[in-house]
């Protein structure tokens, strides 16, 4: 069995925005008190208060008159929360590197709560989603959902714009047989174009984020200079993140078209694998790697890849794509200088564009890997 996650946007009325804001509230309440309550006991004894004991003492405190408010909302997702905190305990002490479970705020976190599906009680029909205590709610479904799929459970999260979407996550048998490696494409990572293919395309980013940067940096000086708590600045700060949430879907449009394209045509994939974090500190390129997203990109298309039965080959980092001829397999350490973007092989004479032979040399190295 197999998981899959759809993602539509959701369209609440006046009264679902309210029932919606509500919940997020109480599980945002309930993540809150029993992290300090985890935290009390810890520091008390060295043990930990296990989901079990916190969702007994949680039925408990719906019986009190102060937190009867608690009853109003779907259950469910109060449990979900106490499930998530319940990881995140444990996991920090198995992995301190996940750092330690932060108190939720009402203004940094992304509003949003989890619930799963018990006795139909979720349901996606006639362009509508029905939700545990809010009802039907109005959905785009932009795919329809194939047949064998079993819904598990819902995400609802409010973006900072305002939007509101529903992540749906799908229970379904995986019978995706992996499929003889025939056709071989190379993608050398290309810090303005996204990439360049062993076949001499690019892919050309339309670089949305340094297309909208003069406007978003107008508006976020005029969100800086209103008065804190403002009617005047909650509006501007609505537009701010509207301008920052369009960038984000112009961009994964761009990367979902891209990757299902090369997907649908090639059999196996070979790019590098890059450490993206250090590039952009090292290198000081930071707008222009996180703007064009290959690692979103590389995330979209390993699973578009993956669900035909084909495969995502990953070459080593240190692999020296950019230095070696593609053609007799000479070494030109000349190439180490970013500015030398073609040259000519002194031995066989080949004219090379730098990230053509990279993306050739990264197809080789990956076809290698595979045939081995």
């Amino acid at each position: 069995m197999a998981n899959k996650a759809y993602k539509f946007r959701i369209y609440p009325d006046d009264e679902q925005k309210i029932l919606f804001a509500r919940t997020f509230g109480c599980v945002r309440m309930v993540y809150n008190h029993w992290l300090d309550r985890k935290i009390r006991q810890y520091e008390k004894n060295k043990t930990n208060v296990t989901y079990t004991a916190c969702a007994k003492e949680m039925a408990e405190l719906k019986k009190t008159e102060e937190y009867a408010f608690l009853k109003e909302v779907d259950s469910v997702s109060l449990q979900q929360s106490l499930r998530h905190l319940d990881t995140a305990f444990k996991n920090f002490f198995r992995q301190p590197k996940t750092g330690f479970p932060r108190f939720k705020s009402k203004k940094r976190n992304k509003n949003s709560y989890s619930t799963v599906c018990i006795n139909d009680n979720i349901a996606i029909f006639n362009g509508y989603l029905k939700l545990p205590k809010i009802g039907q709610v109005r959905l785009k479904q932009h795919r329809p959902v194939p047949d064998g799929y079993r819904l598990k459970s819902v995400t609802v999260s409010q973006t900072s714009g305002g939007k509101y979407y529903a992540s749906i996550l799908f229970e379904y048998e995986n019978q995706v047989q992996e499929k003889e490696m025939q056709s071989f494409l190379g993608l050398d990572f290309s810090m303005h174009g996204l990439y360049c293919d062993s076949n001499g395309n690019e892919a050309a980013y339309p670089g949305y984020y340094r297309k909208a940067e003069k406007q978003l940096a107008r508006e976020q000086r005029r969100l800086s200079k209103m008065q804190r708590g403002s009617n005047n600045r909650s509006k501007q700060r609505i537009r701010v993140a509207k301008l920052h949430e369009k960038v984000s879907g112009q961009r994964k449009d761009f990367l979902h078209k891209q990757s299902r394209k090369i997907a649908n045509d090639y059999d196996c994939v070979c790019i590098e694998d890059l450490d993206m974090k250090a590039m952009s500190q090292a290198l000081n390129f930071g707008k222009s790697v996180s703007d064009n997203g290959w690692g979103m990109f590389t995330t979209f298309l390993k699973y578009k890849l993956e669900e035909q039965g084909k495969k995502l080959v990953k070459v080593d980092r240190f692999f020296a794509s950019s230095q070696t001829c593609s053609v007799c397999s000479y070494k030109n350490t000349k190439t180490k200088n970013l500015a030398l973007r073609a040259w000519e092989c002194p031995q066989c004479g080949t004219h090379h564009d730098r990230d053509v032979n990279a993306a050739v040399n990264i197809r080789n190295e990956g076809m290698r890997l595979v045939i081995v």
